[in-house]
């Protein structure tokens, strides 16, 4: 018997989808949604390029840097489902916009704080502006693309969690050089309130754009039915490979995040490189973390054409991700040259960023378009445990020890850990098709 789902979608391929109008939208919503992407990464670097100017204008201790850099990610990680399942009801064009006018009137206030408390409560709010940024723009691609064609645009436009902190340490430090940190964050937040404007202007989802019925259901045809995947964020608690993909996702985060925001104050503190130098130093690790978030999605776009199955096409990369920078981390504590040390930081962003592009792009291939917002949410939750940790535990480390080594060779674990955890804990559910 003729699958009717199947047949449907067999007859939608031989048309001519999608139509001029469906590219040119395809087109100007990723490169909004890089741009805004590169612009969220800049807001948050803004702190870390500052560390040791706020440290010495605030008079703020190891620790207590640590838990400011802390704060915007625990604020991310607690508004993750709520503004999940927003976005999976209201649409990613709103929930979106408001986001990007909160976050970057946030990190304008940001420039006029006079002490640890209000910037605490400015990193938090800018968090809560940022929390819907990724979950919208995988709602974006999976609204415009097919199933099978996912994984590239959500690994390009992933690629702008790399993009920023690679342009950011030389935008920000000339910033900071020239005017102080207090006019990088001013300036920073106004360039996005600029993005907000240009996003809601220009975006539209498939059934505001004007797109026939014929080529919306194009899009989902390969959007199966399945009865096992998760019907709503309650049934996620009960889900194996959704509670796989966030324990991973902390793991993910945690290797990202550690350099993210530490890696400037340990080119100066432990390999001695000044302010400029370590600006420059800073840009080289995190443009390899570009080219690694561009290749995730390039590798699992092969591994799907060559017949592994989408789910399985994400993991393998991730998996390998993880076991790299695991080995490049902890052999960067163990080298005495600067410019080995920095090679293998290069090396272990180039891979943790490869992983995190396939972590993103997963949650849409291992559910249905309509419930993807939801699963990136819990997943990103995860993600935002790692990104408040590693920050923190690092900067009491450093305080507690007087060196990064400890952190460094934590943070090699963390990686051995994740690579483990995706490894056996994200399977394709059995719904009677082929799984591996």
């Amino acid at each position: 018997m003729v699958n009717p789902v199947s047949g449907q979608a067999a007859a939608l391929s031989r048309q001519r989808f999608p139509s001029r109008r469906a590219t040119r939208m395809r087109v100007l919503a990723l490169a909004l949604l890089m741009i805004a992407g590169t612009v969220n990464y800049l807001d948050r670097s803004a702190l870390s390029i500052g560390n040791s100017s706020i440290r010495a204008d605030l008079r703020l201790d190891d620790a207590q840097m640590g838990l400011l850099l802390s704060a915007f990610s625990v604020a991310y990680g607690l508004a993750q489902i709520p503004v999940g399942i927003l976005i999976d009801r209201a649409g990613p064009r709103r929930v979106m916009g408001a986001g990007l006018v909160l976050w970057s009137g946030a990190q304008m206030a940001a420039g006029f704080v006079g002490g640890l408390a209000p910037f605490v409560a400015a990193r938090a709010a800018l968090g809560i502006g940022e929390s819907p940024m990724y979950l919208a723009g995988t709602k974006v691609c999976s609204n415009w693309f097919r199933a099978s064609a996912r994984a590239f645009p959500i690994g390009l436009f992933n690629a702008s969690s790399a993009l920023g902190p690679a342009i950011a340490p030389l935008i920000l430090t000339t910033l900071l050089l020239a005017y102080g940190w207090r006019t990088m964050f001013v300036a920073v937040g106004a360039l996005g309130l600029l993005i907000a404007l240009a996003w809601v202007l220009v975006y539209r989802d498939p059934d505001r754009h004007g797109l026939s019925g014929e080529e919306q259901d194009w899009i989902v045809a390969e959007d199966e039915p399945d009865e096992t995947a998760p019907a709503g964020w309650t049934s996620l608690l009960r889900d194996r490979t959704a509670w796989g993909m966030a324990i991973g996702f902390v793991g993910v985060v945690y290797l990202t995040w550690l350099y993210g925001t530490w890696l400037p104050d340990y080119l100066q503190r432990a390999r001695h490189l000044s302010i400029a130098q370590a600006g420059i130093w800073t840009a080289v690790p995190q443009g390899c973390g570009f080219l690694g978030a561009l290749l995730g999605g390039a590798a699992s776009r092969l591994l799907t054409g060559r017949g592994v199955r989408p789910l399985a096409s994400c993991r393998l990369p991730l998996v390998a991700g993880m076991l790299v920078t695991a080995a490049c981390t902890a052999s960067a504590v163990l080298v005495n040259s600067t410019a080995a040390a920095i090679a293998l930081v290069c090396v272990a962003l180039f891979a943790a960023s490869l992983a995190s592009s396939c972590g993103w792009a997963m949650a849409a291939v291992a559910t249905t378009h309509d419930k993807v917002a939801t699963l990136e949410a819990f997943q990103n939750v995860g993600g935002s445990v790692g990104a408040a940790a590693a920050p923190a535990l690092t900067g009491f480390m450093v305080q507690a020890t007087g060196s990064f080594t400890a952190a460094l060779l934590l943070a090699a674990l963390v990686a051995v850990l994740t690579a483990l955890i995706y490894g056996f804990g994200t399977r394709e559910r059995e719904t009677g098709k082929e799984t591996r």
